[in-house]
């Protein structure tokens, strides 16, 4: 029989409020409504070996809950660990969208540039661098571990039969969501066990909006397929759910086996006013490709290599950022070279009735696009999407603000199209701005047919012509 890995990776981006993904449910000693705010999952893969990192954010009664997730094996203490609560921000603000800016250059300006693929820079590309016990009853329900980490008190439980595992919960004093002995029936007939992590309240803390911050939890165990169970995640839930899929894994891409696959519009040419609303915007994009594909489509919005990107929203991971992630158990040090790590960020929305099965991955082909040639131009020409060529995986969801050069061109031979930096300071390279928050950025608000200035097919776009003044050479 096939083992499940129940738990991928996981984070919300751009839901309703109430609406957010997560592998797993939440149970309270209460019947007050229990809402996961935010989650985020990281997944590090080798062989059948899989490490995942899981942060989740909550909102509910001030009193002791649960998380319930489904797991493959019965997982020991030396299997899970808490990590810091900051180890997600780097990989998600070096995978997400990003928006870069460029003012055109003197066209009668000597040329200083040399010709290399990758982001505009003068004379080089850039690079960044215990024992068993029954339950109550005749429930065919066993408790097979118990251990404390941080403010989690885990149980594993092993069940035969799923509404002897829903009656066990509700007799250990937890208000199960409805329906859930129906959604956990697929796990259990695949022999899954069930990590029962129970939060102390008293060792938590909560922001100023009380919003709750987890320790994150990381997992490491064997699988033989990489299955993400997307139907758990709605029972805590009352509408759609936006998902990012994190997959980090040495060599190769991911994209699923059982859903069709598209990659974002890239390299796209977009107002000025987008600055001021970009997560708004990129979530209109985002909803606008999914729709136009069927709803029943996941998009690659990033695959890159973990040690270089260009441009960079923040640093490249780092070593030691591997080592957190799982490399540390997949290999040591001597995992962190050979055969690159690549991240890929998968994107998907969905409902009951838009996904009627768990995602299923499988290694891709590489995809390079949303790069920019060495004067600034875009790279990849005649696309808006991946190209699925070479062996290297350069690909992002890259959206450009461009000045166009306005003033006098006084020379024989001008030369257009040179990128630079802001006018006294043309080598200058801002720093991008991520695509951050996406889980509350408004929907509904941006007309992409007025932001977006390049063509895109896909969506109808016809694209405007820029608004450049090309004065008479003297």
């Amino acid at each position: 029989m096939t083992i499940r890995l129940v738990l991928l990776a996981l984070i919300v981006v751009a839901a309703p409020r109430g609406a957010h993904a997560f592998c797993g449910f939440f149970v309270a000693g209460s019947d007050a409504k229990l809402t996961n705010n935010a989650s985020q999952v990281v997944l590090m893969r080798k062989g059948n070996r899989t490490v995942m990192t899981m942060s989740n954010t909550y909102q509910g009664p001030p009193e002791n809950f649960a998380m319930v997730v489904p797991v493959p094996v019965v997982l020991k203490k030396q299997d899970v660990k808490t990590l810091p609560a900051d180890v997600f921000d780097h990989v998600d603000s070096l995978s997400a969208p990003r928006l870069v800016e460029y003012w055109e250059q003197d066209p009668c300006a000597p040329m200083l540039h040399t010709i290399g693929k990758g982001g505009m820079k003068a004379a080089k590309r850039h690079k960044g661098e215990e024992g068993k016990m029954s339950a109550r009853g005749d429930l065919g329900v066993k408790v097979e571990a118990r251990f404390v980490t941080g403010e989690y008190e885990v149980v594993i439980l092993s069940a035969t039969e799923s509404h002897g595992l829903d009656i066990w919960l509700r007799r250990e004093g937890y208000a199960i969501p409805q329906g859930a002995a129906d959604a956990l029936a697929p796990y259990v007939r695949d022999k899954s066990k069930f990590f029962v992590a129970k939060v102390d309240i008293k060792k938590i803390k909560r922001d100023a909006q009380g919003v709750v911050q987890l320790s994150p939890l990381r997992f490491a165990f064997d699988a033989n397929e990489l299955r993400l169970p997307v139907r758990l995640g709605l029972l805590n839930a009352t509408g759609k759910q936006d998902l990012i899929v994190y997959v980090i894994h040495q060599g190769s891409r991911f994209e699923v086996a059982n859903y069709a696959n598209t990659f974002i519009p890239t390299n796209l040419e977009v107002a000025d006013g987008v600055r001021n609303n970009f997560p708004a915007f990129f979530a209109e994009l985002f909803d606008a490709t999914v729709e136009k594909m069927g709803r029943k489509v996941v998009v690659t919005e990033y695959a890159w290599q973990t040690t270089s990107c260009d441009p960079c929203p923040t640093p490249p991971l780092t070593g030691n950022d591997l080592m957190t992630l799982g490399a540390d158990v997949l290999g040591g040090y001597n995992d962190l070279y050979g055969p690159g790590w690549v991240l890929t960020r998968l994107h998907t929305r969905y409902s009951k009735e838009t996904l009627s099965e768990d995602l299923v991955f499988r290694e891709a082909m590489p995809a390079m696009g949303g790069r920019a040639n060495w004067n600034g131009t875009n790279g990849d020409e005649g696309a808006n999407v991946a190209q699925q060529i070479g062996a290297t995986n350069n690909f992002q969801g890259r959206y450009i603000i461009r000045h166009y050069w306005n003033g006098n061109v006084a020379c024989v031979q001008p030369h257009f199209d040179i990128w630079g930096g802001a006018p006294g300071n043309p080598d200058a390279r801002p720093t991008p701005t991520a695509a951050k928050g996406l889980a509350t950025a408004p929907r509904g608000k941006v007309a992409l047919k007025d932001e977006v200035r390049s063509p895109v097919p896909l969506l109808g776009i016809p694209g405007k012509p820029p608004q450049r003044r090309r004065p008479t050479t003297p």
